[in-house]
């Protein structure tokens, strides 16, 4: 798997641009705020149809434009895809592969898959949960299409029985909806709960022996799915799980009309990171925390390569210059196998070390 070329217009700084791509090392450096994140977030987005860093599509349109075009030449499962992206700030996007309309994300999905890795995840284990469910939704969108789908699903439901409970007070015929919109949350939420601990399952085995293998075998790290309390074990048949969720969801219907918040679902999962036994997120130095983030984006690399038999494009963008030079050795020695980007500062000794296609951006245009 591997992204051959890519055309930007009006995309962040990027008026136009074009660039071709080595399949397997690209070293892409310049100083800070001349857009070299910007083109990983294009790769990014191409991959999944999500930006790591954006809130909405118009982020991403150049200032003084009305769209933005995003295009990418993949080669994936012995063949060649055109992947393509209109952004508008006044109507939807338009996506297509093979100038086929795609109707959702899941169609760039099947094509490619990104694992994204920036300083901000070396904070994966000290975050709140939120961070680490943002880590099992980017990775599972772009591996299981059912999943990005009940996710959606999931999040509107959710949004709308919020509004339910928060105007209940002044309109009481609302709540006469709840039960359908719990019922709901229960069915997208048993599809989350299903993925997300089949996931976390191979996450741990996996993470576990890149932690190891970079603690010098002195230190066990163990990733355990924490989900709703009814829930026994989110390995169960989904079925159960549904039951189990309904079960939840009726115990806290009245604290819910109470606090008019919704309390109950996989809205509030979370993984425990545990390092020798102790929790990462309260006891494990920076050290030890950033070995484990380091080990958790290394296993999803991995994950997909499992399941999908192709490495996914691997994007580390300025993470490097974060680590200390035993972590950097670590990570160079377990890249190989599938394309990299990675993106350095001007000054980095990067270019020298990696080989591949070295491009430097300045000003939003790649020399």
């Amino acid at each position: 798997m591997r992204i051959d070329s890519l055309a930007l217009q009006s995309f962040r700084n990027y008026r136009e641009q074009t660039a071709v791509f080595d399949p397997v090392c690209n070293v892409i450096f310049g100083e800070n705020a001349q857009g070299k994140t910007n083109l990983l977030e294009a790769i990014v987005y191409l991959s999944c149809g999500k930006s790591p860093r954006a809130r909405s599509d118009k982020e991403m349109i150049g200032f003084d434009a009305g769209s933005a075009l995003l295009e990418a030449v993949v080669f994936s499962r012995d063949r060649s895809f055109r992947v393509r992206a209109e952004l508008f700030r006044d109507r939807r996007r338009k996506l297509s592969v093979n100038q086929v309309p795609a109707k959702n994300s899941a169609a760039l999905s099947e094509v490619s898959h990104t694992v994204f890795f920036c300083p901000d995840d070396l904070y994966l284990i000290r975050d709140g949960a939120a961070a680490r469910r943002r880590f099992l939704d980017t990775a599972l969108c772009q591996l299981r299409p059912r999943y990005a789908a009940a996710l959606a699903e999931y999040n509107r439901t959710y949004e709308h029985k919020v509004r339910i409970l928060r105007d209940a007070e002044e309109r009481p015929d609302l709540l006469a909806t709840l039960p359908d919109f719990n019922e709901r949350l229960v069915r997208f939420g048993a599809v989350l709960v299903h993925y997300r601990a089949q996931f976390a399952a191979r996450l741990t085995e996996c993470a576990a022996v890149h932690h190891s293998q970079c603690s010098g075998g002195k230190e066990r790290l163990e990733i355990q799915y924490q989900t709703v309390s009814t829930i026994e074990d989110p390995l169960a048949d989904p079925a159960v799980l549904l039951e189990q969720l309904r079960s939840h969801m009726a115990a806290h219907q009245l604290a819910e009309r109470s606090s008019r918040l919704c309390l109950s679902g996989p809205h509030k999962d979370d993984l425990l990171v545990t390092i020798d036994g102790r929790d990462a997120r309260q006891y494990a130095s920076q050290g030890q925390t950033r070995t484990a983030a380091l080990s958790m984006k290394l296993a999803e690399r991995e994950i997909y390569k499992n399941a999908t038999g192709e490495y996914p494009i691997l994007l580390l963008d300025d993470v490097l210059s974060e680590l200390d030079p035993r972590r950097q050795e670590f990570v160079l020695n377990r890249i190989a196998g599938g394309q990299v980007f990675i993106t350095c500062c001007e000054d980095d000794r990067l270019p020298q070390m990696l080989g591949g296609r070295v491009l430097h951006v300045h000003g939003g245009e790649l020399m």
